[in-house]
Order: structure tokens, then sequence, then C-alpha cells
């Protein structure tokens, strides 16, 4: 059983979503393919946004992969500029961000990685120090002080899971079991973070907004 933030054929868990094959199904969260919707939201706060950075960890090697792709893809139908920057470890993380506040991209995507839900104190930190307008793939973060959000409800997602996990323990086949995708996703807006970054939040952003932290 696995949540999979990437598409889980392509990292070759199973052969198919609809026929998963083999001894494997579980939950596709989406967040590869939100990189395009969470490119629009930065630019609903910043109409003139033009050069992205986006964080990968290149300990992932094949998620790393994927998400830059997907980043530069999006980008580039987008008309945006974008460096990658690997950033695996907590000083390779300062060390990127070093490298920002030399260079001053419009704003930073971190991918999802279970290393930045554990980092995301330091990432917090660090976006609002360079003041950055970083957008990040989970709530955890944007609590801790980042600015926005877009994607699955971890919790709906694990119950998704769970409830496949009790189909298993009674009997099921996980090659029976479709993988299922992320039924909630949420947006979650720091406006304490948008205020300090001196960005304008829409009353149509606001009433889209699942939180906003004041």
């Amino acid at each position: 059983m696995f949540t999979a933030p990437d598409d889980p054929v392509e990292l070759g868990l199973v052969a198919s979503l609809s026929r998963p094959g083999g001894n494997l199904t579980g939950v596709y969260s989406l967040v590869g393919e939100l990189v395009p919707k969470r490119l629009e939201l930065l630019r609903e706060l910043m109409p003139a946004m033009t050069n992205i950075a986006v964080f990968v960890n290149p300990a992932n090697p094949a998620r790393a992969e994927a998400q830059a792709r997907e980043a530069e893809s999006a980008a580039g139908r987008m008309g945006l500029r974008v460096r990658i920057f690997n950033a695996g470890t907590g000083s390779e993380i300062n060390m990127a961000f070093a490298t920002l506040a030399r260079e001053r991209p419009d704003a930073l995507l971190v991918s999802p990685d279970p290393l930045y839900v554990v980092r995301r104190v330091q990432l917090a930190t660090l976006a609002a120090r360079h003041a950055i307008p970083t957008s990040f793939s989970n709530r955890d973060p944007v609590e801790a002080g980042g600015l926005v959000s877009y994607g699955p409800n971890i919790t709906d997602a694990y119950r998704q899971a769970g409830a496949y996990v009790a189909r298993i323990l009674r009997g099921a086949k996980p090659e029976d079991l479709p993988v299922m995708q992320s039924s909630k996703l949420e947006l979650v807006i720091n406006a304490q973070t948008a205020l300090m970054l001196g960005l304008t939040l829409s009353p149509q952003l606001l009433a889209r907004a699942d939180e906003v932290i004041e």
C-alpha cells in the first residue's frame, strides 16, 4: 500500500492506475500534476512574475526528475524562466537560499517531498528572511509561516489508503484495486506572510481559499 505524490506508473510502482498488477496499490495524490495550478496561484498573487526557482530533493532522484520536468514544462507554457535547485539537506537548503538572496527570483516553488515537511520551519523562516514568496504542496509549511499551499489534504489521503488496507485485510487482492486519486484538494494562505511581503490578496482568491491563516 502506498500514497504517492507523483504518477505511480511513471515511478514503476504499478502497471496502470486502473489495473495495478503485482502486489501494490494505493493513493495517487496528484501533486506533480498540480504544478500548473500552483504557478497560476503565484501569478495571481504577483501578476508581473517572470522567473521562479524550484527546489527538488536529489535524494529521491526519480521523483526529483519528474518534478523538475513538470515544473519546467508548466513554467515554459506560462512564459516563465525557471531554475531548478537540488536541495536535499539542511545545509543545501541554506546554500540555495543564499543564492536566491543574490539572484532574487520572483517566487519559489517547493516540490512535494517528505524532507520539506520535516524542514518546514527552516524553509518558512528563510523565505521570510529573504522576502521570497514561496508555494508549498501541503499546509504544514504555511502554518509555520510560508505563503501559500495547494495540494491534497493528507488526512483525507490517509483515510482513503486506510479504507483500502481494510479491504485487503478482508481478503481483497491489491492487483484488483484500482489506484485511487486524492479526493480532496485544499488551498491554504497565510495572510500575515502576504502582508509582510506586500502582496494583495484579492477577494476572489480569499473566497476560494479553504483556510486563511491570520
